[in-house]
């Protein structure tokens, strides 16, 4: 795709947060799973929840645009859970798995707050205020796990890890 306007770019990183989201989806269990602190384990899960609403409402978003729900590779998001699945093979004690999962979910935070305040500002710009709504609550819920990942970390589990 030949990215022409703030529109073509618009949609392109769309398409590239809705791969990221599908792509998160099926990385989450298996975090969960390597997991030991009961209250990461039900952070992660939750997060997993919110990242199915999160594809349900890109796909909203695409239908109120007109356009079909189609992913675009996220390089971006490829390398985090390579990073991700490469740590998590070289990490043998518990403690230090958790903390080690935290930073990673983070990343991929920080990585979908960036892209979808992005999003919302360009779908301002662009005249889809619903649209921006959407994306809004989307963000929000980053932000909301983000904090919640960095309380569980500061309370305990990097002292736990130390």
């Amino acid at each position: 795709m030949t990215i022409k306007t703030l529109d073509d770019l618009f949609l392109h990183t769309l398409k590239d947060v809705l791969y990221a989201e599908r792509k998160i989806l099926k990385a989450l269990p298996r975090m969960e799973r390597q997991a030991t602190d009961p209250k990461l384990k039900a952070a992660l899960s939750s997060h997993r929840d919110e990242t199915e609403d999160h594809v349900l409402r890109l796909e909203e978003v695409f239908e109120h645009l007109g356009k079909p729900a189609r992913g675009a590779k996220c390089d971006a998001m490829v390398g985090l859970i390579e990073e991700a699945e490469g740590l998590m093979a070289d990490i043998d004690d518990a403690e230090t798995m958790d903390a080690a999962l935290i930073s990673l979910a983070q990343a991929v935070e920080h990585y979908e707050i960036a892209r979808y305040g992005t999003l919302v500002a360009w779908a301002d710009q662009l005249g889809h205020p619903k649209v921006a709504k959407l994306l809004n609550e989307t963000l929000d819920q980053e932000y909301g796990a983000d904090r919640a990942l960095s309380a569980l970390a500061q309370d305990r589990l990097n002292a736990a890890a130390a």
